[in-house]
């Protein structure tokens, strides 16, 4: 009898289970190494050339520059996605409200006092604003 059968050829559903292990590791691998490599182009604290120097270190040596940059700037990594976030959320709300429309009459009333109290229109002009405003 032959010795050397394999034992995923004895058990077809082990050789499927391992291919998708193998699979699940490689797309795990690759969102990794696509998210560190963006987090290296999104940080705004590094310059030109320490931005070369990690892709470059990620590029050459995907796992050893993968795994270097998670021990030596992997902190920061969480901070810069909050900012981030922060950001689009502030750049979202600014814009709805300027779609929207949202500003209410006692914002413009103060709005148009306040240009009046900086000399950028006369009185006339600010009763007259204020008039069509509130009609």
């Amino acid at each position: 009898m032959n010795q050397s059968v394999s034992l995923a050829s004895d058990y077809p559903m082990l050789n499927l289970f391992w291919t998708i292990a193998v699979i699940f590791l490689w797309v795990l691998w690759f969102m990794l190494l696509f998210r560190v490599i963006a987090d290296i182009f999104r940080d705004h604290e590094l310059n030109g050339w320490m931005k070369a120097f990690w892709a470059f270190f990620v590029l050459v040596l995907p796992f050893l520059g993968v795994f270097v940059y998670l021990i030596v700037r992997g902190s920061g990594m969480h901070e810069r996605d909050v900012h981030q976030a922060k950001r689009h959320e502030e750049e979202f709300q600014t814009y709805v409200r300027a779609a929207a429309g949202t500003s209410s009459t006692t914002d413009e009333l103060a709005r148009l006092a306040e240009l009046k109290n900086h000399g950028d229109i006369t009185d006339k002009e600010f009763e007259q604003a204020k008039t069509k405003l509130l009609a």
